[in-house]
């Protein structure tokens, strides 16, 4: 399957609606399902929520924003959103928002993802980048200092340093810089943010100097505009792959991604039937799409906290790095 790809004006709410027959059924007559939140679980989002929507003998339209995984706990805790989608889990300000307004959630895993450094095929330096080295990039403290390539490493050219990111209530941005600097939204401002990674894939594939990051699937759909550059952990040089995240050798950059149901919401027989349809189907989605997807026992368990209305996280509302597919599933399977 070819990755959805929403253009810039779509980013702000993409609206998927079914057919069923050719008399449509008036608006009011048609129930709504809200997701917003994470670019990067938006592929997986969107790809569920069209097989949805064309097999479902229900009349329902589903709604898919882009708002970065901050933005749609914000809506998520307003009360305006069914599904929020994740690329961290929720953390301690958004569970306290969420509280006070009296919603609860249930945390759900669908997918693990690699976050993914690239630079631009013209790029003939960089074999691959050690933490430090993206440490010395990103970090605060390189605004307006770290402005050239050889700054980086001097064996490097004396060329400007082009920067793409995430913008700020991205969790893919939170996740690199907690990984990356050692604490969660620190990082230099002087780059080119967007909530939109196709910004981001065109800003490196049209600029020599460029280097960015985002979730795999987005380089792997756009593989011929852009290289990754492989990670060293540990003395190994790793490749972002699937392979290696199965197998946790992609490290510090792998992690879970989630969808957050509000808990009051899934008792709606269209959202509740959504969700199942989700953790039946969504795992093969989320692989034709460029993630990884959990085990089938995984799926199985998500699916009974769902039914069981399992509120809450299995996480201590904090940034963590580095959990595994093995470590999730002990925690998920404790729960």
């Amino acid at each position: 399957m070819k990755l959805r790809i929403c253009t810039l004006a779509a980013c702000i709410s993409v609206a998927l609606s079914g057919c069923h027959g050719e008399h449509a059924a008036p608006s009011n007559d048609i129930a709504v399902i809200k997701i917003d939140g994470s670019s990067t679980v938006f592929p997986i989002a969107e790809a569920v929520a069209e097989d949805y929507q064309l097999q479902s003998k229900a009349r329902v339209r589903v709604t898919v924003g882009i708002s970065g995984t901050g933005g749609g706990f914000k809506k998520l805790c307003r009360g305006e959103l069914d599904v929020s989608n994740a690329s961290r889990p929720i953390l301690t300000q958004e569970m306290d928002a969420c509280r006070a307004a009296g919603i609860s959630y249930i945390e759900i895993p669908i997918a693990f993802d690699a976050v993914t450094v690239v630079v631009n095929p013209a790029n003939d330096w960089v074999k691959e980048l050690r933490i430090e080295d993206l440490k010395k990039m990103w970090e605060p403290a390189a605004q307006a200092n770290v402005t050239r390539w050889n700054q980086v490493r001097p064996e490097w050219p004396e060329a400007k340093l082009m920067l793409f990111g995430p913008g700020a209530d991205s969790g893919t941005f939170d996740y690199f810089t907690e990984a990356v600097v050692g604490k969660a939204k620190a990082s230099r401002g002087d780059y080119t943010a967007s909530e939109d990674d196709n910004v981001l894939v065109q800003g490196v594939a049209h600029n020599r100097n460029a280097l960015g990051y985002f979730g795999f699937a987005y380089y792997t759909n756009h593989k011929e505009q852009m290289r990754a550059v492989p990670i060293v952990q540990g003395g190994k040089s790793t490749l972002p792959s699937i392979e290696a995240v199965r197998d946790g050798s992609y490290q510090p950059l792998s992690r879970p991604l989630f969808i957050y149901v509000n808990a009051a919401a899934a008792k709606r027989p269209e959202v509740r039937q959504f969700v199942e349809f989700y953790l039946t189907r969504g795992g093969s989605l989320a692989n034709e799409a460029g993630f990884v997807s959990l085990p089938d026992s995984a799926a199985q368990v998500a699916l009974q906290h769902f039914h069981e209305q399992r509120l809450g996280t299995v996480f201590g509302g904090v940034p963590e790095i580095g959990v595994t597919i093995e470590a999730l599933l002990a925690r998920e399977t404790k729960l």
